[in-house]
């Protein structure tokens, strides 16, 4: 029996368009869009109609950057895939991409499945998975051809972490000569971890145990000179590279200036290097730790350039590393002791709104919002056009956002699995209202209607961005 949803009397916005049309959903997807008063429009008759007179009309946000159930320093993150799709659906993001770790001297293939069945049943929301490589052999490349033929078409390295996730250049150069081969995607966590852990080192002997020495011995300069590395090890490669979590000033230009060669270099930064600082790192009573991550806060002043970057599509994604750990219990380990601190923040329910603001503001268009945040993410790891965008076709993931509602984030109000907000208090103009994922309505004015097992796995294309 056919379902059909009319949403009617919205602005629709998209990446590449704005439009004050009417949008006809039939059995989860988009059938048809027409202006608002056409007679095509006025044809329509459906099930459901849904009133967006004075809200925006965008597509589901997709998250390509997420850490559910991340075992970590000896702890978790405190949300699982049931309370953090949950959560990210209140936000107005309806695909999330999440990463499954293969462990030191096991394979890829134990690793992605003991992610598959942490996350089958319980997401509220579509998701797909990357894949950490934790130890490049012979045997786990051959498995990369395996997983990119799965749907599972990116790889993430880390040039940080030794003894946990770290690779060498070799391992990494290897890496990436197979993703040139099979089309799989190499993502990079860009920092010089062996450098860093001799600063670590260095500052704990001084007795600089608070949170905000984890931003300083993590250092600009170890983030820009990874960055760098890693561009020219893909380079060799000849393979496409995407840099995760960029923070600094200098290593946007990095990726700036191997961009300007035409090299297939792309950057991603999240919403707290935009929004919080150094500053919350220095916070007293041990409240720093909360804005424990990595890449750390920056000074305030390396904003600027992440914006401009975001402008300048030197930066073509904003996704969350969502990765929390509450205060209580977890980010306390660290007491004593910073990098003890479990690295992470919540965020996946926040990112749509706090990018609204940056439109709000001025640092961004309308369309860039979409474009950063729906449509670039879904090109990029292969989820285009089923995703990231409204027309007829794709999935009907679509979001009816009041742009003038006003909001004052808090963990007191908030459905991420964390006893702190890391945006405490910080008011917000703009609101999800209503939320469908394949059709159906998952938030609905505001109530949750949503269910554990809604989302399904998404077999994921090669990176289809330009």
């Amino acid at each position: 029996m056919s379902h059909r949803t009319l949403i009617r009397g919205g602005l629709v916005v998209t990446a590449a368009d704005e439009l004050h049309a009417d949008v006809l959903v039939e059995d989860g997807r988009v059938a048809a869009l027409a202006a608002h008063g056409s007679a095509a429009a006025e044809s329509w008759t459906a099930d459901r109609v849904l009133d967006a007179a004075g809200k925006y009309v965008i597509p589901g946000g997709v998250d390509a950057h997420t850490h559910m159930e991340l075992p970590f320093g000896g702890t978790s993150a405190s949300d699982t895939f049931e309370t953090g799709t949950r959560a990210a659906a209140w936000g107005g993001t309806t695909t999330i991409v999440d990463f499954a770790v293969q462990s030191v001297g096991r394979s890829l293939r134990e690793g992605l499945d003991a992610w598959y069945a942490k996350a089958d049943g319980n997401c509220a929301i579509d998701y797909g998975f990357h894949m950490i490589l934790s130890d490049v052999n012979e045997g786990t490349l051959k498995e990369m051809d395996l997983l990119v033929a799965e749907g599972v078409t990116s790889f993430k390295l880390f040039m940080a972490y030794p003894g946990v996730f770290y690779s060498d250049d070799g391992r990494i150069l290897r890496a990436m000569q197979r993703g040139a081969a099979n089309g799989g995607l190499i993502m990079m966590h860009a920092e010089n971890g062996i450098a860093i852990d001799v600063l670590v080192e260095q500052a704990l002997a001084r007795g600089e145990t608070d949170p905000r020495h984890h931003g300083e011995v993590r250092k600009v300069l170890l983030e820009a000179e990874a960055t760098h590395r890693a561009i020219q090890l893909a380079r060799v490669a000849g393979c496409p590279l995407y840099v995760v979590h960029v923070s600094a000033q200098e290593a946007v230009a990095e990726l700036a200036a191997a961009r300007d060669k035409g090299l297939p270099v792309f950057g991603e930064t999240c919403p707290q290097y935009l929004f919080l600082s150094t500053d919350n790192l220095a916070e007293p009573d041990f409240q720093g730790a909360k804005y424990v991550c990595s890449t750390p806060l920056r000074p305030r002043e390396h904003q600027a350039a992440l914006w401009q970057g975001l402008r300048t599509n030197d930066l073509q994604v904003v996704s969350t590393d969502h990765c929390p750990f509450c205060f209580k219990g977890q980010k306390e380990l660290g007491r004593g002791d910073f990098s003890k601190i479990p690295n992470g923040l919540p965020g996946v329910e926040n990112r749509m709104d706090l990018l609204h603001q940056a439109v709000v503001e001025g640092h961004i268009s309308r369309r860039r919002w979409i474009e950063i945040a729906c449509a670039t993410p879904a090109r990029m790891f292969g989820l285009y056009p089923r995703k990231g965008t409204i027309a007829p076709g794709s999935d009907a993931d679509i979001v009816l956002y009041d742009p003038h509602a006003e909001q004052v984030v808090s963990a007191a109000t908030h459905h991420m699995n964390v006893d702190y907000s890391a945006y405490e208090g910080k008011r917000i103009t703009g609101r999800v209202e209503t939320v469908l994922s394949r059709g159906e309505l998952v938030i609905d004015r505001r109530e949750y209607t949503g269910r554990a097992g809604h989302g399904a796995f998404v077999h994921r294309s090669t990176c289809q961005y330009p």
